[in-house]
């Protein structure tokens, strides 16, 4: 029967339309036939290059979560231990651990001959995936952010026998090297190539393009090559990683149906790209120390201002501890934990309970001094509502600091004449924290939340 299951769902990957923005509402997804929001907390992104990952290991442990993404990097760049102080950085592989997608001999990379190897560990992880419902974000590029990592990248010519690279890292994405493009774009088609068949990926040209040098153009370059060399009848969504923080997308693609961005808390980069009428997601977070209120607090927040993706940077998952059990070091800039991956997928089982698609952030709540609300509506049916005490403070370590304590709070809201059904969710545990009926005049009613500590949710339905 689970060999029946798995040929199943590998034969249907093979045909059905790769996950893609949803036809009714592009502000979120459609996966094998279902509206879909991407929530998960995923390693440092080195579940391919990294040999001695396994990456079996790790995906049992997101879909144990109930989590159904990964953001894992193509290969093309790699880091060295001590980057970032990153403890056990999967994106810092042991020596002899780094597969990159081309041949090596003698130290130096051939970039114009395919290692058979990585190809196959690529298939493999992304298939593996397939199986478990679980979509990839592959990010094929990223800047070198330092000279160290430049250094050891196989695209620069101290590494290759091409001849390509010799100028410095910020020209490496620019368009500035006629012979490293064409290895770029070679690697780009080699890539989609490959994963033609899955349903469960998606590229990201570049991670983070707004540091060393990457241009626009460059990556409009890039995203060009993807769609020219992906199967046009199926073809595979295309994703650009913005900013930092929040700030207006003035340039889109047309190709490109999904825009990124980082550590974007409070999530205003929805609300200021929402005439775009894509989706947004918030791909990656992670600096803002270690507890796990933080990341919980973050992607509920951001998916309740009508994001359609989160993840959290997860420093629990090392060589050795691949199904997320590492205890995560102090002077490590983030945190990660099987409790955080838990109360994740809460909040993607609370958004698989409401019809997200008819719902758009709605300023129907009054909250307390001290709380924050979002709120999305299905305007005179259903109501969803989410409370917390979670803030960025500058020039604060950290740099986003949570209020735990513990009390009910009354917020007031602002609905249709009628009688209305009360949910109070538990955002750690799967509790029902309380029902109740409640009529609403059609003005600003109260309502008196159970007693919680850090955040709390709401659903409110017409009987």
């Amino acid at each position: 029967m689970i060999r029946v299951v798995l040929l199943t769902l590998i034969v249907w990957a093979a045909t059905a339309q790769p996950i893609r923005p949803h036809p009714e509402n592009p502000r979120y997804f459609q996966f094998r036939g279902q509206p879909t929001v991407l929530v998960t907390s995923g390693e440092h992104y080195g579940a391919i290059l990294n040999r001695d990952f396994d990456f079996v290991r790790y995906l049992d442990s997101l879909q144990a979560a109930g989590l159904n993404l990964t953001r894992t990097f193509s290969g093309i760049y790699r880091e060295v231990p001590g980057d970032f102080s990153i403890a056990s950085n999967t994106l810092a592989p042991a020596p002899g651990s780094y597969l990159a997608p081309w041949v090596q001999h003698d130290g130096k990379f051939d970039l114009t001959r395919w290692d058979d190897r990585y190809f196959a560990r690529l298939r493999a992880f992304v298939s593996a995936a397939a199986q478990r419902g679980i979509i990839v974000e592959l990010v094929l590029f990223c800047p070198f952010y330092n000279d160290g990592m430049w250094n050891v990248n196989p695209m620069k010519s101290n590494n290759n026998i091409n001849s390509v690279g010799k100028g410095g890292r910020n020209d490496a994405l620019a368009l500035k090297d006629e012979g490293l493009t064409k290895v770029q774009d070679a690697v780009s088609a080699k890539i989609v190539s490959e994963l033609r068949e899955f349903d469960n990926v998606y590229y990201e040209i570049c991670n983070e393009p707004y540091f060393g040098g990457v241009t626009l153009e460059w990556q409009k370059h890039i995203a060009q090559i993807i769609y020219d060399h992906d199967d046009a009848a199926r073809r595979h969504m295309i994703a650009q990683n913005w900013s930092n923080g929040s700030s207006v997308v003035d340039n889109p693609t047309a190709i490109v149906g999904l825009y990124n961005f980082h550590y974007s808390r409070p999530p205003d980069s929805i609300s200021m790209n929402r005439d775009l009428n894509r989706a947004i997601g918030n791909n990656e977070t992670g600096f803002d120390g270690g507890s796990d209120a933080t990341y919980r607090i973050q992607g509920w927040d951001f998916l309740m201002a009508g994001g359609a993706l989160y993840n959290n940077l997860d420093y629990s998952f090392t060589v050795g501890h691949e199904d997320g059990s590492y205890a995560v070091p102090g002077a490590t800039p983030g945190g990660g934990s099987p409790a955080l991956r838990r109360q994740l997928g809460l909040l993607r089982n609370f958004f698989d309970r409401i019809p997200f698609l008819k719902m758009a952030p709605a300023d129907v709540v009054r909250p307390p001094q001290g709380v924050s609300c979002r709120s999305l509506a299905e305007s005179g049916s259903l109501y969803a509502v989410y409370m917390h005490h979670g803030r960025p403070v500058k020039d604060a370590k950290p740099a986003y600091q949570v209020d735990s304590t513990r009390g009910s709070r009354t917020i007031e809201l602002l609905l249709p004449a009628g009688e209305y059904m009360a949910e109070w969710y538990d955002t750690r545990s799967p509790v029902v924290l309380r029902k109740e009926t409640f009529r609403s005049g059609g003005n600003w009613q109260p309502l008196a939340s159970p007693p919680y500590a850090e955040d709390i949710a709401l659903l409110l339905r017409r009987p």
